[in-house]
């Protein structure tokens, strides 16, 4: 006679622990940091070391005041605290990754019960709030090096190509126009990849953050679903309205915080639909929102309010693309 145990769900259950996944993304985003030492110098490891602390104590400190478990051990604060950090320029003074930490954690994630339960990236959501009230700041760029010149990041130089090209009309300031346009030297391709450009200081070394990728795809963090429909619906809609140029399209992939979204922002659990067409659309949603800043927008980058305003839709896409439960009767009320 064969005889079944009845319990309680959940009925399949993982080794893997919060902290074990958290630390998974830290060890994932540890050469990114060390690119943006090498090429920045020891002060993004000073913002880096800021941010997280600032994180941790804050969550410490309101754990504490609201008698409620502390959790920092699980390490999803240091996690947003070096998240918040790699969105910051290599030139933030001290002060900046300190109150984006604390508006992340505190607001953000804190405000609504805690990890698991915020409905958008605290590191984004920290990150639009610093924009809005700091905009020089969150936008001085510096060229890599000992000088720490100020710089452009590409995408900006690529903005004012199409700005200065589209200005004028006719013959001779059509002439002029795209002179002008021909001065403003881009990187190379190659210093794109490594990190030799300006940028915020998580973003600028897409060969580091592509093998932090591949870490937790292979450790099965992260699913590949998101970050490359992403990727790939960014890739599709600049390649069509650049007039299907093909390198530039390309080019553009490894530009501003796309690949550092997808993989690392995009993906976060709380924020981000589970089921596997949702996934899709959020990537798809994610591509196309910032393909269209970017393009069209008259700020150059759009990955992180891509991102925030997708975080925002989960909610109605997780509710149209649920599966349907075993037995269920629809309602005809």
């Amino acid at each position: 006679m064969n005889f079944f145990t009845v319990s309680a769900s959940p009925h399949i259950r993982t080794r893997e622990s919060t902290s074990r996944i958290m630390l998974d993304v830290v060890i994932a985003l540890i050469p990114a940091g060390i690119a943006s030492i090498w090429f920045f110098g020891v002060k993004t490891l000073w913002i880096i070391l800021l941010g997280t602390t600032a994180a941790v104590l804050t969550e410490l400190l309101i754990q504490k005041l609201m008698k409620k478990p502390v959790t920092i051990g699980d390490c999803s604060a240091v996690v947003t605290g070096i998240l918040l950090a790699y969105n910051l320029p290599p030139s933030a003074p001290w002060w900046l990754p300190v109150i984006g930490s604390i508006i992340a954690v505190a607001l953000v994630k804190q405000a609504f019960g805690g990890l698991g339960h915020n409905f958008m990236n605290p590191a984004l959501a920290a990150r639009a709030i610093l924009m809005a009230s700091w905009p020089v700041r969150m936008t001085y760029w510096i060229k890599p090096g000992p000088d720490a010149v100020s710089s452009s990041t590409p995408l900006a130089l690529l903005k004012a190509v199409d700005a200065i090209s589209n200005a004028t009309s006719g013959a001779t300031s059509g002439a002029t126009s795209g002179a002008t346009a021909a001065s403003i030297e881009l990187p190379s391709l190659w210093d794109v990849l490594i990190g030799n450009i300006g940028g915020t200081i998580g973003e600028v070394s897409s060969l580091a953050l592509l093998l932090g990728a591949a870490y937790l795809l292979i450790r099965g963090v992260i699913s590949w679903r998101i970050p490359l429909t992403y990727i790939a619906t960014t890739f599709l809609f600049t390649f069509i309205a650049n007039g299907f140029e093909l390198y530039n399209a390309f080019y553009e992939l490894f530009l501003g915080g796309l690949l550092l979204g997808a993989f690392f922002m995009a993906t976060d659990y709380s924020s981000s639909p589970v089921t596997p067409l949702g996934q899709f659309i959020m990537g798809a949603g994610c591509g196309i929102l910032t393909a269209v800043i970017r393009i069209y927008g008259g700020y150059p980058e759009g990955v992180s309010y891509s991102i925030l305003l997708m975080n925002v839709a989960t909610p109605l896409i997780e509710k149209y693309t649920r599966p349907r439960i075993f037995g269920e009767v629809r309602s005809h009320a």
